[in-house]
């Protein structure tokens, strides 16, 4: 996985009150969660702030990063759990951050890649992408930037689901039953069918 850089400051006052002031600044209200829990049994977290500036660079993107935070000088490796966004314009209201280290294993959406072209595209059909993320469970270190899926042997009218693929190192937490791509048939697809009969 990539690793990008943001900086963050420690905040002391939490709120609505507090964290519209801190937009209005140009900073966006952040949590970073870990291994630490609280007296109620939940993961205790702490609330910093960064830059609307460094965030985007690893939230408007289809790429997943590991984070290095910086918080008041003190590092912190971690991956983008949460994002909330204003309902109607989109703006970044809050990131939630989860703590990694390199012997636990972390589940993050990996953006799938199709390649070759599909069996059934050459045969007239159309290939549709059903989902563009895979979930996969692994330690942060063996987790790839992208999922290679070949679809060449793809025929007419299959589907890929799943259950179907294996990646070294990787354990898929999608549902095995979950369709990644398949081919469609089409109006000359059909056509092809009915002449060649």
């Amino acid at each position: 996985m990539k690793e990008i850089a943001i900086n963050g400051q420690k905040r002391e006052l939490t709120g609505k009150k507090a964290s519209k002031e801190l937009r209005k600044e140009g900073l966006v209200p952040c949590n970073l969660y870990g291994e630490k829990k609280g007296e109620n049994g939940l993961p205790e977290a702490m609330s910093f702030t960064a830059s609307f500036a460094e965030l985007r660079k690893a939230v408007y993107t289809p790429h997943v990063f590991v984070v290095n935070l910086n918080i008041d000088g003190k590092e912190h490796k971690a991956i983008i759990k949460e994002l909330q966004f204003h309902p109607t314009t989109d703006a970044l209201l809050h990131a939630d951050f989860y703590e990694v280290n390199e012997e636990k294993e972390i589940t993050v959406g990996i953006p799938v890649k199709l390649n070759g072209l599909a069996q059934g595209v050459r045969d007239g059909g159309k290939l549709n992408l059903s989902i563009r993320k895979i979930d996969v469970t692994a330690p942060y270190k063996q987790i790839p930037e992208i999922l290679n899926i070949d679809v060449t042997n793809l025929g007419l009218g299959k589907a890929i689901k799943v259950g179907e693929l294996s990646f070294d190192g990787l354990k898929l937490a999608t549902p095995a039953q979950v369709v990644v791509c398949s081919v469609k048939e089409t109006r000359a697809s059909k056509a092809a069918a009915a002449a060649a009969e």
